[in-house]
């Protein structure tokens, strides 16, 4: 497979990877327009767009309730929402198309970057980590850590597993159905006669792809959901 690399913003020893910056973008801004195109006009009585947001926003609560509880669930379900909605855009942009100019890549999912998915899981757990401070309070929180004493490494060590599976996970499937798109795209072009049978490979895949992007979307909900609820109730 040839290979193709993102193009990088410098400053001064810090390196942007601008593929990535601009397919958050397009994220955000996706997600953005669609919540906001269909929050407008409101009624108590929802249809048409109104319907579409509400069955995103319950089932970010439905997700979650079986591990926080339903007050719990309806208490973080914005941040579930974001983070449901982040994922379904973000895991599926690479396989809307392909693009790259002079050997650079210019489209991908930016969750099929390892990087990018130790950094999203990091924050993740971090915000955990100080829902648990902010409920039980910083000396109750460092308490429930280091009781008992011996279980202390373990405990630490239990959090950077669980950062690890959250990115790892996420990476391993989205990356890994990035990369076969681009192997069928290459079958295409190798002979005339391939190109149907990449053509119908492509569909398929694609379609088990998009299903595999959102089925991890709520996978990583729901570990989230369940680290957060470890954290708020005192189980660290």
């Amino acid at each position: 497979m040839e290979e193709s690399v993102n193009p990088t913003l410098d400053l001064g020893p810090v390196s942007f990877d601008l593929t990535l910056v601009l397919v958050s973008a397009v994220t955000i801004v996706t997600i953005f327009f669609l919540v906001f195109w269909a929050s407008r006009n409101m009624q108590l009585k929802p249809k048409g767009k109104q319907n579409v947001l509400e069955f995103f926003y319950e089932l970010a609560i439905n997700f979650t309730k079986g591990n926080l509880g339903e007050t719990e669930a309806k208490h973080y379900s914005l941040f579930f929402f974001t983070l449901l909605t982040f994922l379904l855009v973000a895991n599926n942009l690479g396989l809307m198309t392909k693009i790259e100019i002079n050997g650079y890549n210019l489209w991908t999912s930016p969750t099929a970057n390892m990087a990018y998915d130790f950094g999203l899981a990091f924050m993740a757990v971090i915000f955990c980590h100080i829902e648990g401070i902010r409920r039980q309070g910083f000396l109750g929180y460092l308490k429930g850590f280091v009781t008992p004493a011996a279980m202390t490494p373990m405990n630490i060590l239990e959090e950077v597993t669980n950062t690890a599976s959250l990115a790892l996970r996420l990476y391993g499937n989205i990356f890994a159905g990035e990369v076969l798109v681009s192997l069928l795209l290459q079958m295409a072009n190798y002979k005339p006669y391939a190109y149907p049978i990449a053509l119908l490979l492509n569909i398929i895949w694609t379609a088990f792809s998009a299903f595999i992007s959102c089925l991890q979307a709520y996978v990583y909900v729901m570990l989230v959901s369940m680290y957060l609820d470890k954290k708020i109730s005192g189980g660290n």
